[in-house]
């Protein structure tokens, strides 16, 4: 009973936006934070992560039954009852929320609203299962926490912040089809209207090459304007490019499925090394500012 529960949060998904949410604070923080106010922030925005999540597996219930990946899951099966997760998933919010509400900033819980109201009511209750652009409006509330975590520091909704916004949706597009591509089957039988069930592999591809571009002059920016430095600039240049590469050249219409698990597989290497490095290289941080400031006055 206590597993069920516990994987009704969905931890891989909370342990993913727990790291993007760090490295937003770092970001921010410069290596000058307190510890203590890191665990309050990672903690009211796990929770409220870990509402949203119990909520989308009470709605996706039906759903989740006619996918092999998902059919066993303890709503789907029926080993928790409904009423229980939604008690459970509302309780999780509202402990999330007070803790943000006590100990960040009014900024931070608007974004982990934002975030969560994307997740629950617009993606999962509607749009996930009438219309094609349903991904692209749940992008936005996975882009929500690494924004969460910049502005408890900031306390202001600055370029930095809308880089990471932007570049957290522009990442998770590239992401999810390539999860449906490989996950095809199964999409198909739940009858999820994502892009590459609509319109086919071939157009998914071209979308998300235009998106991988994207992400990468949009991660770019973070040196152009002085929030970090060459190290990463050098490293995420040579995983976009090493991306955009899987994408364009790696595709081959005789193993679409292996095509699609090797991008969904370097997706998660990429966001996890793009985290890392905005939370340590800021060495040159203050060298460039001045030159990011200059452009912004053009």
């Amino acid at each position: 009973m206590f597993k069920d529960y516990l994987l009704i949060t969905k931890p891989g998904i909370i342990m993913g936006n727990l790291i993007a949410a760090s490295s937003g604070f770092f970001l921010a923080s410069r290596g000058d934070f307190e510890a203590l106010y890191l665990f309050w922030v990672l903690l009211g925005t796990s929770l409220v992560i870990a509402s949203g999540c119990v909520l989308n597996n009470v709605i996706d219930c039906d759903i989740d039954r006619k996918m092999t990946r998902t059919k066993d899951r303890a709503l789907a099966s029926g080993r928790l009852e409904i009423k229980n997760a939604i008690f459970y998933g509302v309780l999780l919010g509202v402990l999330g929320f007070a803790i943000l509400i006590l100990e960040t900033n009014w900024l931070a819980v608007l974004f982990a609203g934002l975030g969560f109201i994307v997740y629950v009511g617009l993606y999962s209750l509607k749009y996930k299962r009438s219309s094609v652009y349903g991904t692209l409006i749940g992008s936005l509330s996975g882009a929500c926490p690494p924004v969460i975590g910049y502005v408890t520091v900031t306390n202001e909704f600055d370029i930095g912040a809308t880089i990471l916004l932007l570049a957290f949706c522009l990442w998770q597009i590239p992401h999810s089809y390539a999860i449906a591509i490989y996950r095809f089957d199964d999409y198909q039988a739940a009858k999820i209207p994502v892009l590459p069930i609509k319109q086919g592999i071939q157009s998914a591809q071209r979308h998300m090459i235009v998106y991988i571009i994207g992400f990468t002059i949009v991660a770019m920016m973070l040196t152009l304007y002085g929030y970090v430095g060459n190290i990463y600039a050098l490293t995420m240049g040579g995983c976009s490019l090493y991306w955009l590469y899987l994408a364009k050249i790696g595709y081959h219409p005789s193993n679409e499925r292996l095509w699609a698990r090797k991008l969904f597989v370097f997706s998660i290497v990429i966001i996890v090394a793009f985290s890392i490095l905005i939370s340590i290289d800021f060495s040159r941080a203050e060298e460039i500012k001045g030159f990011g400031d200059i452009l912004t006055s053009l």
